[in-house]
């Protein structure tokens, strides 16, 4: 089986393909599952140049195209190299690229065609029409959750002929390691350590896990909570909540963005990862705390209970009582937490897991496709 993974979207930042294939994980890392299961797969990636690397056994061909999507899907050379490749299922990043996939059908009638869902939202009314024509020509979309399709089925955005699957976004290749070893190289501390990485924006909730961690000071007077963010909106916001509250005062630590490469560590560390989201496609994050056995205290909603399954300790988004509690909980029996968290990368989330699932979605979509022209 070959599959011809596609990424219609350039970078803003123009940044070299070396650059992109050591930046954008995702990219490489869905690649590698897919291969992992056995499939042979070749990536075409619009670019604002024409480059050829190979990573692992895996082709990355960055391809020209000025612009995201129109331009990639209409390039001779991209057709060409399409025909060339000859693949027997094309997998396209993302929902939002119409004109190319309608371009990509156009080529290629009889390809079966797999969009993936990377945290898209329903189109606007002004966008409907040429979203539903590109979401129709594919045959089927994976969602990290199967309950993230409910908001496209419910606006009649997915056709009914489209088939949907539940695949996690993308993997992580961080392991579990000595806790005590990483506490000495990097520095962290706390009965319980709980680890924060996300942005401080509205929809991560710092103020609600502040409150949270705040009321779960008082039975847990140990804890310490580090925080690695990026981009941070609500920075100002959040310093004036931990100045103005003393039992936060000394227990939390902003540590700012942080390489990615130090946040395994990070993790391995910890006892606990909180996440406060309302609304998250997939969370790379959440995926690396599982790859890593650090036991999750996340917000209930689809994706997040997807991917954690059993192994965390689930709260309400905006409710900080609610939090308090699964802080509570996800402490006793924290080896074993530990334990749990892991199985459950290895068996949902892990290369060998999401290749598997999608080569299963590949088989099934070719099989459709035969049967159709059968």
């Amino acid at each position: 089986m070959h599959a011809v993974q596609v990424s219609f979207f350039v970078d803003p930042q123009g940044r070299a393909p070396r650059q992109l294939l050591r930046e954008w994980h995702s990219l490489v890392d869905i690649a590698a599952c897919a291969r992992a299961a056995g499939v042979r797969v070749t990536v075409l990636q619009a670019h604002g140049r024409d480059e050829h690397l190979v990573r692992e056994g895996i082709d990355f061909h960055f391809v020209s195209a000025k612009r995201s999507g129109v331009a990639l899907s209409e390039d001779a050379g991209f057709l060409r190299l399409l025909q060339e490749l000859a693949p027997d299922v094309a997998h396209v990043h993302g929902l939002g690229f119409s004109q190319g996939v309608l371009g990509l059908r156009r080529c290629r009638p009889h390809l079966p065609i797999l969009l993936q869902d990377h945290a898209d939202r329903t189109p606007r009314w002004w966008r409907r029409a040429a979203w539903r024509r590109g979401v129709a020509a594919a045959d089927g979309i994976s969602f990290c959750a199967r309950g993230l399709a409910q908001p496209f089925i419910a606006s009649h955005d997915i056709a009914p002929h489209v088939r949907i699957f539940e695949i996690p976004e993308s993997t992580s290749f961080f392991t579990p390691g000595d806790r005590t070893a990483a506490r000495s190289i990097t520095g962290l501390r706390g009965d319980p350590c709980i680890l924060w990485v996300a942005h401080l924006d509205a929809n991560k909730d710092p103020l609600t896990v502040l409150d949270g961690v705040s009321t779960a000071i008082l039975a847990l007077p140990g804890l310490e909570l580090w925080c690695c963010y990026g981009s941070a909106p609500l920075l100002g916001a959040v310093q004036e909540r931990v100045r103005t509250d003393a039992r936060l005062r000394e227990r939390v630590h902003l540590l700012g963005r942080v390489p990615r490469e130090r946040i395994e560590l990070l993790m391995r560390a910890a006892d606990l990862f909180v996440l406060g989201s309302h609304r998250e496609g997939s969370s790379f994050a959440t995926i690396e705390a599982l790859a890593t056995g650090l036991p999750p205290v996340v917000t209930e909603i689809p994706s997040l209970r997807a991917l954690a399954g059993g192994a965390a300790s689930y709260w309400q988004p905006g409710d900080a009582a609610s939090l308090t509690n699964a802080l509570l909980l996800a402490t006793e029996n924290l080896q074993e937490r530990r334990k749990l968290t892991r199985e459950q990368f290895e068996c949902e989330i892990s290369a060998a897991a999401v290749g598997s699932k999608l080569r299963a979605a590949y088989a099934a979509l070719i099989e459709q496709r035969s049967h159709a022209a059968a």
